[in-house]
This record gives C-alpha cells, structure tokens and sequence, in this order.
C-alpha cells in the first residue's frame, strides 16, 4: 500500500540547528500543510542550494512534526554526521533556506486498537520512532504497557531517552561497551519483556543486523513485526532502483525501499 499524502518540493527556512550529542543533531524546518497527511516512518530527501556536492539529495526520517495551534508548521529532522552532506548540515542557521522533497514512502501502522506495542531503535534508527510514539499516543495506545529498547555502540548513540520516558514508555537502553545501560544486544531487553507481554506490534530500525535479529525474535514468538529500512536511496523516487529490497517470495522479485517501504512488514522481505 503506497503513502495517500502528495510529495511537495519546496524551500523551507530552518528554524534552529543544535547538536543532540557528540555526533547528533537536531534540526527544525519550516514547512508547508501538506504534512499533515504525513505518517511515521516516512522520510525526506534534503539539498542545500548553492552546493554542487552531492549532487544527488539525501534522505531522511521525519523525526517529529511541529505543531501550532492545531497546525503543523514545521518537522524536525535528527541525523548522524558521517559525511560531508551532513557536515555542511551542521553549519546551516536559522533563516537559511533547505530544499525539501516530501513525504516519501509507506510508514508505520498506527491502529486504536493497540494496546500494547515494543518499539526497537538502534542509533540513528531511532530517529522514526518518536514521530510514531507521538501517533500512537494520540491514537490512544496506553503507552505505559509499552517498552522502548534503545541501543548503540556507546552512550553517544543513545538518542531521545528523555523523550520516551515524557511519554511514560518503560525504557531499556543497552550499548556495545557498557558506557550507557546494559552491555548488550538491543534484543535482549526486548526477548526478556516479551517474556511477560504479549504485544500488538513490534516496531523497529536500525542497521540490519539488528533487524535481522528482531524480526526473528517476532517470527519465533509469532508477533506482528514492521522494520523500518536503513538503505542507500540516490533518488527516493524509484527510479534508480539502488535501494531494492528482496521480497520473501520464491519468484525473487524487488521491492524498493523508496516507494514500497522504507516499512516494511517483516515477514514480507528477506534481511
């Protein structure tokens, strides 16, 4: 099932530009109406006028959506700096203008009917998840039966904790070298709670390894399962077909984590 809201391009203004942690940051943009068809787990792609490199756009999570009056003015957009796209990010302040292409892709599902849902990040795969926390609340989830299993390779990676905890989601944080939580795999608080909890979704993004992980863990617990794909997209239209996903299927056709994803239900790719 393909997104109902329009892609819109558009020259938005940022609004503030701050660093989250030693290699994170969070940036605000203005942006137009058309986002309030917006669902979690869709993305973005960025270009900075004025800047021949790269040539192509680069893609990005709605973090969260700015809300005034009932309205939606702006989104915010968390990213990891690993290059120079995101290194020249950094240097933009407020007033500067961002080329915006979105929303792009199929999201997450937010159903009322939940009432109890695991949500997994792993470092910047985060980012989606708080976007799709606020849905779930205003959906009417009972976030307080619900867990948030957020891991990374040290406590740098370990983004938005305050955040899940506002909502009153029980957090479990677990890095590689033990600097932040348990010294552990993501997975691991996540099997010991379903040990107890029987959810309506499992939500999840990150590298794929941990998807990987995730997605046998629901599939052996026999739990509704939707990834999130972490994925080159040199166009995120579909055109250039660099970010094709294997369907779980004997035919071996693609799917495109651009227009087919970037969510996926777990059971219908292969990782």
């Amino acid at each position: 099932m393909k997104s109902s809201a329009s892609k819109y391009q558009e020259t938005a203004k940022v609004i503030w530009n701050k660093p989250e942690s030693r290699s994170y940051y969070r940036i605000g943009l203005a942006c137009s109406s058309v986002y309030e068809n917006a669902r979690p787990g869709q993305f973005v792609t960025l270009h900075l006028p004025g800047n021949l490199t790269p040539l192509l756009r680069r893609p990005f999570s709605i973090h969260r959506l700015i809300k005034e009056n009932g309205h939606i003015v702006g989104m915010e957009i968390l990213y990891k700096v690993v290059g120079g796209f995101t290194e020249k990010l950094t240097r933009a302040t407020a007033g500067d203008p961002v080329n915006l292409l979105g929303p792009i892709g199929k999201g997450f599902t937010v159903s009322k009917n939940f009432k109890k849902v695991a949500l997994v990040g792993g470092g910047i795969g985060i980012a989606p998840l708080i976007f799709l926390t606020d849905a779930l609340k205003e959906s009417g989830v009972r976030l307080s039966n619900s867990i948030a299993c957020l891991g990374g390779r040290t406590s740098d990676d370990i983004l938005c904790k305050t955040i899940f905890k506002s909502f009153d989601i029980t957090v479990c944080t677990t890095t590689d070298d033990g600097s932040e939580g348990e010294q552990a795999l993501v997975t691991r608080p996540l099997e010991k709670w379903i040990t107890s909890n029987n959810p309506d979704m499992i939500y999840a993004c990150g590298p794929m390894p941990m998807l990987r992980a995730v997605a046998d863990i629901a599939n052996k617990n026999k739990l509704p399962c939707e990834i999130s794909i972490e994925t080159i997209m040199a166009c995120g239209l579909g055109a250039c077909l660099g970010c094709a996903v294997n369907k779980n299927e004997t035919t071996g056709k693609y799917q495109h984590a651009c227009i087919d994803g970037p969510v996926f239900n777990a059971k219908n790719i292969n990782l």
